[in-house]
């Protein structure tokens, strides 16, 4: 039996079959049928990161992914806000947690969305850059061989030459700041170039804006502190309450400047529908920004930082400090002075504790609330506070003895009390002994513990102090988008051709134009035209 040839051994070029022939094909021609190579598969994926779909589906994702940023609390703008949140919703923080909701502008997640966008848009301005380039370079189309068949078109004769008329077309068009191109007896003109600039500078500055935005993130920081009235602040890592630095923030880059909180006021409405709210907050500063320099006064408000350097400090909150003094079973004061309390509604209403670590015979914590104006509702049997301002200040505490665990160096919250090793007083009838003081009351605890005074009122602010080294970069990004965004809306790119063709009776002149973007009357722009050519024929004859 004779085997027939096997002709799927043939080479593409007609050879004879033989390893020579199989060694020799490409390995693409390997491929099933659609089937892509790595090559083409890359090519794809960069044409569709780098298409103008992409760069707007990816910043809207940006804006999307940042909306959690402003409505989660984040842990390196107010670390105390999000443990109390973190405390509150206690099945949702684990499942925030692994999605990096606590910390969004730092996540993996957010970070790619940027990157790809960047990248993307990089990737749609530097071709579009090489098109218009071109396109400036290009002289205006030659005339359609029929200008009747346009929108926006007329046609008149005159006496005067061909030569002449095109001479006086060119003279009008260049005062009106058109490009021009004579070609075969017809003029073409067009202007608008700046129009594809504007988009184009639209898109650079977004780029811009988030290159702004990145250096700041990466090379500047972010703190939080909170500062009694009568107290200070130095610009040291150490003396902040929440920090958060850029992944290439260096401390040595820190403005080191100092400032004491001399006064602050806050402007309360007392009548109205309104009342109990506030309408103006002032922070009276006394600062250096060395040590060399002289002392500076400064009211810091609200949307009203003070800048020293590179650095913004920002007012953001405001709150009460009652003035605790506590004395042990052996008269010693063991604690005194002004203790933050954090407020947690509009009336400020607020928590705080009292930590008395060294009293003797055993150690004193107070954990209790503040209310600037008090009072009592029947309904629920508790107090609560009508508004913020403190016309009627009181705190009610409740008070635990014991191990409060500030002597095993463990670290633990300042606003927080430690009771698993305590135990919380109690009346003899089993009810919590509550201490309901009023500025300038002092009251002795049982069993010889010691007392506990409400001495005044001190007020605190929210202190924000950021650098952000992209800032004016992010400014003049948006700045420059707004005018590209203007440019591209108000700069219509337009056409104008002039043709003049010498007949028997005299020259038949045809003006044409055309918008090139899509919109706008030309019949005026035409009829101008006319009438100055019609016009500037009759001046020199």
């Amino acid at each position: 039996m004779t085997t027939p040839p096997d002709h799927s051994l043939r080479s593409r070029s007609g050879g004879d079959p033989g390893g020579t022939a199989l060694s020799t094909r490409p390995p693409e021609d390997d491929r099933r049928p659609g089937e892509l190579t790595l090559r083409e598969l890359l090519r794809w994926v960069w044409r569709q990161l780098t298409s103008m779909r992409t760069a707007l589906i990816l910043l809207l994702l940006l804006a999307l992914a940042a909306i959690p940023g402003s409505v989660i609390p984040q842990e390196g703008v107010d670390a105390l806000k999000t443990s109390n949140w973190q405390t509150a919703h206690p099945k949702l923080t684990p499942i925030y947690d692994k999605l990096g909701l606590f910390s969004v502008y730092d996540s993996v997640w957010f970070s790619a969305i940027y990157i790809l966008l960047m990248i993307s848009l990089v990737g749609c301005i530097l071709p579009r850059t090489f098109v218009y380039w071109r396109g400036m370079r290009a002289k205006p189309p030659a005339a359609p061989r029929n200008l009747s068949r346009l929108p926006e078109h007329a046609l008149y004769s005159t006496s005067d030459g061909a030569d002449a008329v095109l001479e006086r077309a060119q003279q009008t068009l260049r005062r009106q700041r058109y490009r021009i191109s004579v070609q075969d007896g017809a003029i073409s003109a067009e202007r608008g170039y700046l129009r594809e600039a504007g988009n184009l500078l639209f898109h650079l500055s977004v780029l811009v804006v988030l290159v702004g935005f990145g250096l700041g993130s990466l090379y500047g920081y972010k703190g939080g502190v909170i500062v009694v009235k009568d107290n200070g602040f130095s610009n040291t890592v150490s003396q902040y309450d929440d920090f958060d630095p850029g992944s290439l923030f260096s401390a040595d880059d820190m403005e080191p400047f100092y400032f004491k909180v001399d006064d602050f006021t806050a402007d309360w409405l007392t009548d109205g529908p309104r009342a109990g709210m506030a309408r103006g907050f002032d922070a009276s500063l006394t600062y250096q920004e060395s040590l060399s320099d002289p002392e500076k006064s400064y009211d810091l408000k609200v949307n009203h930082p003070l800048s020293i350097g590179n650095t913004d400090v920002f007012l953001i909150g405001h709150g009460y400090a009652p003035i605790i003094t506590v004395k042990d079973g052996n008269g010693d004061e063991v604690y005194s002075g002004p203790t933050v309390f954090l407020p947690i509604n509009d009336t400020f209403q607020s928590i705080g504790v009292v930590k008395a670590a060294t009293a003797e015979p055993t150690q004193i914590g107070l954990e209790g609330e503040f209310y600037p104006t008090v009072s009592f509702s029947k309904q629920t049997g508790s107090y609560y506070s009508l508004f913020g301002k403190p016309v009627d200040p009181m705190i009610s505490m409740l008070v635990y003895t014991g191990d409060l665990h500030m002597k095993d160096g463990t670290p633990q919250s300042i606003y927080s009390l430690d009771k698993s090793d305590t135990t919380m007083l109690t009346k003899k009838n089993g009810a919590p002994y509550r201490l309901d003081l009023r500025p300038g009351q002092s009251v002795k605890l049982p069993n010889g513990l010691g007392t506990v005074s409400f001495d005044g009122l001190q007020p605190w602010v929210k202190i924000q102090i950021s650098q952000t080294p992209g800032k004016w970069i992010a400014l003049s990004g948006v700045v420059a988008a707004l005018i590209g965004l203007l440019g591209s809306l108000f700069i219509r790119p337009r056409r104008i051709w002039v043709r003049a063709r010498e007949e028997e009776g005299g020259t038949l002149v045809e003006v044409a134009a055309l918008d090139r973007s899509g919109g706008g009357d030309l019949t005026g722009l035409v009829g101008d035209l006319v009438a100055s050519l019609q016009r500037t024929g009759k001046d020199e004859t």
